[in-house]
C-alpha cells in the first residue's frame, strides 16, 4: 500500500533531481558560450581554471568513444537509484540518504543527457594545482554524493540502519520514529 507521505517524498526527490540536473545543464551551456574555442579563464591563480573540454570517454578519459556503452550503463544505474529511492524509508536519518541518492542520480542523468544529445560530456573545471582531470558539475554531484554516502555507511550508521525490511516496518520502534501509542501523559 502506497502512503501519501511516501508519494510526497518521491516528489521531493524528483524535484531535487530536476533542480540539480537543470543546474548542471545550465553550467554546461555557459561553458559552451564562454569557454568553447577560447583561452582558459583563471579563477584562482595557479590553482583553478575554467577550460572547455569534450570528454568522449569515462573518468580520466578511459574508454574513449563508447557512448552507447555509457548510455546503457547510465540507464541501468538511474533505474537502480530510482528503485532505491522508492524503497528507502521517508523518516529521520533516511532523509540524508535520500538527498545523497538524488544528488548522485542527478549527476548520472546530467552526464547521460550530454552523451545522448552530443555524444560527449562537456567538462570545464580544471584544478591545476593537483593536475586533476577536467570535470563538470554533474561529476561533483556524483563524487561528493558517493563519498558522503560511503562515509555515512561505513562510519556513521550501524548495520541495522541499512536493513530496509526493518527500517520500513512501522511496528519496529527506533529512536528515529515516533512511538505508535502515546499512553504517556
Amino acid at each position: 500500500m502506497i502512503k501519501v507521505r511516501n508519494v510526497l517524498y518521491w516528489f521531493v526527490d524528483l524535484f531535487l533531481i530536476i533542480l540539480f540536473v537543470g543546474l548542471d545543464q545550465f553550467t554546461k551551456r555557459i561553458a559552451v558560450e564562454h569557454l568553447m574555442n577560447k583561452a582558459p579563464i583563471p579563477v584562482i591563480k595557479d590553482f583553478l581554471i575554467l577550460e572547455y573540454l569534450e570528454n568522449r570517454g569515462a573518468a580520466f578519459g578511459m574508454l574513449q568513444n563508447q557512448s552507447v556503452f555509457f548510455i546503457g550503463i547510465g540507464i541501468v544505474f538511474v533505474l537502480v537509484m530510482v528503485i532505491a529511492l522508492i524503497r528507502i524509508p521517508t523518516y529521520g536519518k533516511y532523509h540524508f540518504l535520500r538527498f545523497l541518492l538524488s544528488l548522485i542520480t542527478a549527476g548520472a542523468i546530467g552526464n547521460m543527457i550530454d552523451r545522448i544529445m552530443l555524444k560527449y560530456v562537456i567538462d570545464f573545471i580544471y584544478v591545476i594545482y593537483i593536475d586533476f582531470p577536467v570535470f563538470n558539475v554533474a561529476d561533483i554531484y556524483v563524487t561528493v554524493g558517493t563519498v558522503a554516502l560511503l562515509i555515512t555507511i561505513l562510519f556513521v550508521w550501524k548495520e541495522d540502519d541499512l536493513d530496509m525490511k526493518k527500517a520500513n516496518n512501522p511496528k519496529i520502534h527506533s529512536a528515529f520514529m515516533k512511538p505508535e501509542n502515546n499512553d504517556e501523559k
